[in-house]
């Protein structure tokens, strides 16, 4: 796909110079950004942004191309390959050292004001720092919590579990009652790595060692795994896991189908504006040997192949000025990534909200590392054999760990 013009198209200048209208008018720059979608409301709130930018910027138009998580990778490395890069775009923060590492993503430290980069809060800027240097910004952030239907609890006469063994417990009683299934088990798609991250953690397990090496095999892994596995065999999740992806277990959730989920903030909204009478809980995740949540963040990048810097940098400070995020954090169910915002009440009083962010002062982040998303895959991979009974636990870790050591090169 051929990029648009970024100046003044000199053939139009011609061609009223030759009517003696030259310099009557000039082309608008472009700049092309790239939205990964959230929900329904992201690309009309990013052409909101946009429209209010446009106004108060008449010789720039912003160019929104809204593209699905789940093929967000693939289509900006098939555009980088082509030579028709955005200018910017919304990234998974796991992505950003391998374009760092590439030369696709531009620093942007000589563009940053001290006044500007005070607004973020260091907790989300981080993950964004590789070698000293701000490759991208924090757009969007979330910790995982537990989410509980408290009428099925109620029905089954079970309180919301503390640890895996009450979880377990409660969910035996709760898979009893009709139609219902106890635990929401994700086994397909984006994430599903990060559901079997959410028992590691809390069992005390690691994805690395202190070594570098993977800590996919270790024996609270390996406890994790089997975990799950017990789940599904006595029919404590939905039938076949790896026939659903995150947003199908959200919606089971949503249906008041099943009992207990591990989800994000932006599953509130939803369930607002969905399931106004669903009645639940947001908890910490299930206590093993420790505490744990999963911290994200999404980032906003710049690629170094951009001719029009100056300009798309212009609208990133306008977009993240306080009456836009707080729209956006609020929209799409966020924890905010910018100290004005978090200021606001609704993030310490709310109860949903201030369930997720309870969770922040014992996140687990993924690890920033290259060829995270191969790792990933793997990962995954290996979960939906375990969870399909083609492979133990044990033999199935192992074997992963021996993969991903070897595509780390260690």
């Amino acid at each position: 796909m051929a990029r648009p013009f970024k100046t003044a198209t000199a053939l139009a200048a011609l061609s009223l110079g030759a009517l003696g209208l030259a310099g009557a008018v000039q082309a608008a720059t472009v700049i092309d950004f790239t939205v990964a979608e959230y929900s329904s409301k992201t690309g009309p709130y990013f052409q909101e942004v946009a429209n209010a930018f446009e106004a108060q910027n008449p010789d720039i138009t912003i160019n929104i191309e809204v593209v699905p998580w789940d093929t967000l990778l693939q289509r900006l490395t098939t555009d980088v390959a082509g030579g028709a890069a955005p200018d910017i775009s919304i990234i998974g923060t796991r992505w950003l050292l391998d374009f760092a590492s590439q030369g696709i993503a531009e620093p942007m430290d000589s563009y940053l004001t001290p006044e500007f980069k005070s607004t973020f809060i260091d907790t989300f800027m981080a993950p964004s720092v590789i070698d000293g240097k701000i490759m991208g910004l924090p757009v969007a952030a979330s910790a995982r919590a537990m989410m509980v239907n408290m009428d099925l609890y109620d029905k089954a006469g079970v309180a919301p579990p503390t640890n895996w063994d009450e979880l377990y417990a409660a969910s035996q009683k709760i898979a009893a009652l009709p139609d219902t299934f106890a635990f929401g088990l994700q086994g397909k798609d984006i994430e599903t790595d990060a559901y079997f991250y959410y028992s590691l953690w809390t069992h005390g397990g690691a994805i690395l060692n202190a070594d570098g090496t993977s800590g996919i095999d270790s024996p609270a892994a390996i406890e994790s795994a089997n975990l799950y596995l017990n789940m599904i065999n006595e029919g404590l999740t939905q039938p076949s896991p790896t026939n659903y992806n995150r947003e199908d277990v959200f919606n089971l959730f949503k249906q008041g189908k099943v009992a207990t989920i591990f989800t994000f903030p932006m599953l509130i909204p939803q369930i607002k504006e969905e399931a106004p009478n669903l009645r639940y809980k947001v908890l910490p995740f299930p206590e093993g040997s420790a505490k744990a949540t999963y911290g994200v963040t999404d980032t906003l990048m710049m690629f170094a192949d951009s001719d029009v810097k100056a300009a798309a940098w212009k609208f990133i400070e306008f977009a993240y000025s306080d009456e836009f995020r707080s729209q956006f954090d609020h929209g799409e169910g966020f924890l905010p990534v910018t100290k004005n915002v978090a200021a606001e009440p609704f993030y310490t009083t709310d109860p949903d909200i201030s369930g997720f962010a309870a969770g922040l002062p014992y996140a687990q982040f993924a690890p920033t590392i290259a060829n995270w998303e191969e790792i990933a895959d793997v990962t995954v991979r290996t979960m939906q054999q375990i969870y399909l009974g083609q492979v133990t636990p044990e033999d199935g870790l192992k074997a992963t760990a021996a993969q991903i050591n070897k595509i780390r090169g260690l």
